[in-house]
């Protein structure tokens, strides 16, 4: 792995245990085992090797969500992928613990590639939706943006009640019960 992958690979892991805060500089260079010219020789400081970290988060959630939203099956059971891909649950979501932290809220160009990413993950869980509701999938009176919105904000919050007891167990719960919002009759 080359010097810049390093450094992002590296990022990336700080920027989720730690914050945007606690990830220094030099912890950056420490983890990525890099030198502080060869950091600034690639990026022109922190928030530069932030923004490539956050946008390597953002594509690898989102080429996840991908692969189990356009899998082959039915909608709920492309759904169905999507909530129980594996996941470090207790670790929370790179880009949701980035969503809670407010050195990258207040940067637009930080914010601006969490906030595309929560908007592209609700509009494609929407097309799912969408073609469940077309195919007889799904009930006809979901509204496929809030139902979106819903799944979204359930296993956001599910990492979070998660993180706060310990244990999987509360985001376990929170997908049960999309998956019984979601059920066909």
């Amino acid at each position: 792995m080359d010097t810049p992958e390093r450094l992002i690979r590296s990022t990336q892991e700080l920027l989720w245990d730690r914050g945007y805060v606690g990830t220094s500089p030099k912890a950056i260079q420490q983890h990525a085992d890099a030198g502080q010219g060869s950091m600034y020789h690639h990026f022109t400081g922190k928030a530069d090797l932030a923004l490539a970290a956050i946008q390597r988060s953002a594509g690898e959630l989102r080429a996840e969500a991908e692969a189990a939203l356009s899998g082959n099956g039915t909608a709920p059971e492309r759904i169905e992928a999507y909530l129980s891909r594996e996941r470090d649950v207790l670790r929370g979501c790179r880009i949701g613990r980035l969503a809670q932290d407010p050195d990258i809220i207040a940067s637009p160009e930080l914010r601006r590639p969490v906030h595309e990413t929560f908007e592209w993950l609700q509009q494609r869980i929407s097309r799912v939706i969408d073609e469940g509701r077309q195919r007889g999938e799904l009930p006809p009176h979901l509204d496929p943006d809030a139902t979106a919105a819903t799944i979204a904000a359930a296993v956001q919050g599910g990492y979070v009640l998660a993180r706060a007891a310990g244990s999987p167990e509360p985001f376990e719960r929170a997908i049960d019960g999309v998956r019984a919002l979601l059920k066909v009759d």
